[in-house]
């Protein structure tokens, strides 16, 4: 099982990150945690000014800790943002440098020739190209925000274990179900059939001719640049079209996803009030339990289903193709002198 899981591109496209940049991967899951746990602290100090309020108690421990959580809760996620864009430049580099390393270490030129191992490379340069998705400094952010996501709801739901043990697993267990239910539209999964691959290489090539300086000239020299834009268009266009057919959002899915959710949802929230008006909880309780109920939300499914996809395709391409090309480029030394 722990072979498996290694294998998949999501293992390695976390494997990557301290790869490409130690010192700001371990910065950017320090600031995840610590970003995503935030609103839960934030509703424990929104429910102790409450209580405060109610008890004739001094406000200013209570208002000075909720306005530090507040502060921080501005700050520290442009921070995050910064450190990801980072952090997503410095694996785009990293994954360049180990492209370069694949085509040129091998002394033969055959690998360069294969169409198969050609289809791979055009692949692998999705991190930078972006013509399926959003180039790796993005990509890296997109996937910062969803993690958050998941951080956020995970200690949203251990503080709602203050309330009733039942309530976080029925929560968590109706949240997590829509990735399940939703499993389809999450991963592109033809993304290496022959019709997909062979979309994306020329469309990519077409887009080479239109842009590179040299074959640019000699388009527009002999009148072929509207023939290469059509050429682009209906290739990028079917490439689209397989795309957005693999991974829309079907609707049995959704149904039975907002079923799933009334379903779990509505017991909790209706324990809440019960106990709110049998004077169980106080107010204050039941502003912190009510928030952190609907913080547990950010665990569905996502963007980050999305962009997780998009971002460990090109990674797990171009580390797949080093063990490929060499073999194939190789010139073994002959038996006959010079």
């Amino acid at each position: 099982m722990t072979t498996t899981l290694r294998q998949r591109p999501e293992w390695n496209f976390f494997a990557v990150l301290p790869r490409a940049d130690p010192v700001l991967a371990v910065l950017w899951w320090m600031l995840l945690l610590l970003v995503g746990v935030l609103p839960a602290v934030f509703a424990l100090s929104m429910g102790a000014v409450i209580g405060a309020v109610q008890r004739s108690e001094p406000l200013s421990r209570a208002l000075g800790l909720m306005g530090i959580l507040f502060v921080l809760m501005q700050v520290l996620p442009p921070i995050h943002q910064a450190v990801s864009m980072n952090l997503g430049s410095r694996v785009a580099a990293w994954l360049n440098d180990e492209l370069a390393r694949s085509c040129v270490e091998p002394p033969g030129i055959a690998h360069l020739e294969d169409p198969k191992l050609t289809e791979d490379l055009t692949i692998a340069r999705e991190f930078d190209r972006g013509q399926t998705g959003p180039p790796m400094f993005m990509n890296v952010d997109f996937i910062a925000g969803g993690l958050l996501g998941l951080v956020s709801g995970a200690a949203s739901a251990v503080v709602l274990f203050g309330f009733t043990w039942w309530a976080p697993l029925v929560l968590v267990g109706c949240w997590l179900s829509t990735h399940w239910l939703l499993r389809e539209s999450a991963i592109w999964r033809d993304r290496n059939t022959v019709d997909v691959r062979a979309a994306q290489r020329h469309a990519d090539y077409a887009y080479r001719l239109a842009v590179d300086p040299q074959p640019a000239k000699e388009l527009r020299l002999f009148g072929l640049a509207d023939w290469t834009l059509d050429r682009f268009v209906q290739r990028r266009r079917l490439l689209f079209e397989l795309q957005y057919r693999a991974t829309r959002l079907r609707e049995r899915s959704v149904l039975v996803s907002l079923l799933v959710i009334m379903a779990g949802n509505g017991p909790v929230f209706w324990a809440l009030g019960s106990a709110a008006i049998s004077k169980q909880i106080q107010l204050d309780e039941l502003v912190v339990f009510a928030s952190v109920a609907i913080g547990v939300s950010a665990i569905a499914f996502g963007g980050l289903n999305w962009a997780l996809d998009g971002a460990a395709a090109p990674v797990a391409a171009v580390l797949r193709l080093k063990p490929a090309m060499a073999p194939t480029g190789a010139l073994p030394p002959g038996t006959r002198s010079a």
